[in-house]
């Protein structure tokens, strides 16, 4: 199980966030978003190297406070082939520096994700170690997943990022995400699988979104 430290974070996520959301092309906001961490949950690596973390990042500047979807994970030293996703470095308190990287080009985010949707993996709490959240839904039908463990090539634009997964399936992110009534929220019609979760609103009612859909080809 992964272990939080309570530590500090130099620069802190939202701060390094700040600068790479505006370049991302599903981006809806002005050049200088004010972010704040509403919600998210984390996924444990097997083998305790890479922190793996999905974060709900919320953009303050306009009455529609638009909230993002940003996963992530941290490295104790540069990904070879994922130059492209690194989002920059940071001093974590007790770990020293860590490479933060658009966990959509991480393999071991990627693996643990699909065991997620699959249900082989538990979604953890995001600031409580050896925590489930059980508040993350997810639900799959089809033959069982079983990536390759290959640096992902993700393919970003206006409606956020695809992923391929196995048998010929794509995994589609949801960077902006839209709230439902549904509770849990489902997944659309004709999906394979997805994962939800919810995080408070600026009143402190909950809100909830499909994170992750996974379609046939």
């Amino acid at each position: 199980m992964a272990v939080i430290h309570n530590t500090t974070l130099k620069p802190t996520k939202t701060e390094l966030l700040t600068g790479w959301l505006p370049t991302r092309p599903w981006y809806r906001g002005g050049p200088d978003p004010v972010l704040e961490k509403s919600g998210g949950f984390r996924l444990d690596d097997p083998e305790g190297e890479v922190g793996i973390e999905f974060i709900v990042a919320t953009d303050t500047t306009g009455p529609g406070r638009t909230a993002y979807l940003v996963p992530l994970t941290y490295r104790g030293a540069p990904l070879e082939g994922a130059e492209r996703g690194l989002i920059g470095t940071l001093e974590h308190g007790v770990l020293g520096t860590r490479w933060v990287y658009d966990g959509c080009h991480d393999p071991v985010l990627v693996t643990e994700l699909l065991a997620l949707i699959e249900g082989r993996a538990q979604a953890m709490a995001q600031s409580v170690s050896d925590t489930p959240d059980h508040e993350v839904s997810r639900s799959y039908s089809g033959a069982p997943l079983a990536p390759d463990g290959s640096t992902p090539v993700p393919a970003d634009d206006a409606d956020g990022t695809r992923l391929p997964a196995p048998h010929g399936a794509a995994l589609h992110v949801h960077r902006v995400l839209t709230p439902v009534a549904d509770t849990p929220p489902l997944p659309a019609q004709g999906a394979l699988g997805h994962v939800a979760t919810g995080w408070p609103g600026p009143d402190g009612s909950p809100l909830r979104a499909v994170l992750m859909t996974l379609r046939p080809a």
